[in-house]
């Protein structure tokens, strides 16, 4: 089978500021294939993701993520996912088809990441770290459903976090 029938995914999934899209982009950069980040191309075609919520509600938001979702891992690279996708029970379905990388990271790492990011399910939230905790622990159990490979990204270098996830990747060929 030649790369170009079946070209090479890697997904990548976690939790809110884990370091998804800077991890994946250097991921992509090692194995030489296209990054994707399904929460940039849902903003690219429907506008801002704060607004969908805000006007046509999460379970809109999560149909148009399962789109973007499948019409990413059917082109292949390494593809980011927002951290709710997993919440979608379609989406888990497909990823099960995939190597899932799941980053996961401390509260701690996180409170150092997310000032001043705008990130809907935080907005006017007065204790962030605290509602992010919580968002987590909803989650954890269906990262680990779909992961592979569980790589804690608080406290390594992204670069060295990148060289191992391609390393892993490349061994699953």
């Amino acid at each position: 089978m030649s790369s170009s029938d079946h070209p090479l995914t890697l997904v990548l999934v976690g939790p809110m500021a884990a370091g998804k899209t800077s991890v994946g982009r250097k991921v992509a950069r090692l194995l030489d294939v296209p990054f994707i980040d399904t929460d940039k191309r849902i903003a690219a075609e429907h506008g801002p993701i704060p607004e969908i919520f805000a006007e046509h509600g999460e379970a809109h938001f999560r149909e148009l993520e399962r789109e973007a979702v499948a019409t990413a891992v059917a082109e292949g690279g390494v593809v980011s996912l927002g951290g709710g996708a997993v919440t979608d029970a379609e989406t888990r379905a497909l990823l099960h088809r995939h190597p899932v990388v799941f980053l996961t990271v401390t509260a701690e790492a996180v409170e150092r990441r997310i000032g001043g990011a705008s990130r809907p399910l935080l907005a006017d939230e007065e204790n962030p770290v605290q509602r992010w905790r919580i968002i987590f622990d909803q989650r954890r159990r269906w990262y680990e459903e779909v992961a592979d490979l569980t790589v804690d990204t608080s406290r390594r270098p992204m670069r060295a976090l990148a060289e191992e996830i391609a390393a892993w990747r490349r061994k699953q060929q």
